[in-house]
């Protein structure tokens, strides 16, 4: 089998990982270094760092800037909600509410992107005892590899799966909150009363070549979920 550049690189670090020349808990060199070794670009060394995560080998975390809180613990929503989640320890199940190809042109225009076709993907996220604490709505670019997924569903029931394995690596964002009351649609999926008040963020995705991956709203249940917001004085 012929492996992709990135997956022989994950392939290397994960043998080091699990021989112990990594101790559990240290820092892995940065991405500008590890380029430097195996010869390749940061692109590529994200992508194996990836592939790292997916693989619960390892664990990024969120740095200065602004980051959601569940319950006061930080979460790094690059791992995907429900990795992040778990990373914290808690456990969640996801129900899919609809996965349909829809056109959005204002949001295709908003972006300046050449199609105005996307994959929606609406899924409600509940606790283990079946409280629902968010309705997760994404779109993502409608690509060959993707437009199927209606069918076929998601790849290890995760978006951020999906998207790295068309190729798509998330790498920057941009993210607003604001809160919100719930519609009858939306309190009827989260089996709460019309009017309830819920965070509503949405959030931006590109890749490191600036390339659009995914588009986010999510309305959050205030009793877990707050924004943290660091910076330098």
């Amino acid at each position: 089998m012929i492996r992709l550049k990135h997956e022989r690189i994950a392939r290397v670090l994960a043998r080091e990982i699990k021989s112990g020349a990594v101790r559990p808990g240290s820092q892995l060199p940065g991405e500008v270094e590890l380029a430097k070794r195996f010869s390749v670009s940061r692109n590529t060394v994200r992508a194996a760092l990836a592939v790292l995560a997916e693989d619960d080998l390892i664990a990024t975390r969120t740095g200065k800037g602004s980051y959601v809180l569940f319950d006061g613990r930080p979460l790094d929503g690059r791992l995907g909600w429900t990795h992040a989640l778990s990373e914290q320890g808690v456990e969640t199940r996801m129900r899919t509410v609809r996965i349909e190809l829809e056109d959005d042109a204002d949001l295709a225009a908003r972006f300046d992107l050449g199609s105005p076709s996307f994959v929606v993907i609406e899924r409600v996220r509940q606790l283990t005892d079946g409280t629902s604490i968010s309705l997760e709505r994404s779109r993502i670019p409608a690509l060959d590899t993707l437009r199927d997924l209606s069918e076929r569903g998601l790849d290890n029931g995760s978006i951020s799966v999906t998207l790295n394995r068309a190729g798509l690596y998330l790498d920057h964002c941009e993210q607003r909150l604001r809160g919100r009351p719930l519609t009858p649609v939306e309190a009827g999926h989260l089996n709460r009363p019309a009017g309830t008040w819920f965070l509503h963020t949405t959030r931006t995705s590109w890749t490191a070549t600036d390339q659009f991956a995914e588009h986010a709203d999510e309305l959050l249940d205030p009793t877990h979920y707050e924004l943290s917001l660091s910076y330098n004085s």
